[in-house]
């Protein structure tokens, strides 16, 4: 359920403005992607598991604020990481 530290040197790698970037908005959204859809594909098959579920509600919430700051401060960035995750249309 928990990513591993290679899935999360990768996402950064990824997502990071430069090599020392490791907690930018942009990186904080997709690792707190990569966490949900772990966390969602655990509660399909344990569908009582009401502690994750509210850790990944959590998660979602956390998300949602971070997205926002985003679109606030850098708009282009905003719309590259929503296309790069796959989030809304």
């Amino acid at each position: 359920m928990a990513l591993t530290k290679e899935t999360k040197k990768d996402i950064v790698k990824k997502f990071a403005k430069n090599e020392k970037d490791t907690g930018s908005a942009e990186v904080q959204i997709a690792i707190l992607t990569a966490e949900i859809n772990a966390l969602t594909k655990h509660l399909e098959e344990h569908k009582h598991d009401h502690h994750s579920r509210r850790g990944l509600l959590k998660k979602v919430g956390q998300r949602k604020t971070m997205l926002a700051y985003l679109s606030r401060t850098d708009i282009n960035s905003y719309r590259k990481v929503i296309a790069e995750l796959g989030l809304r249309k």
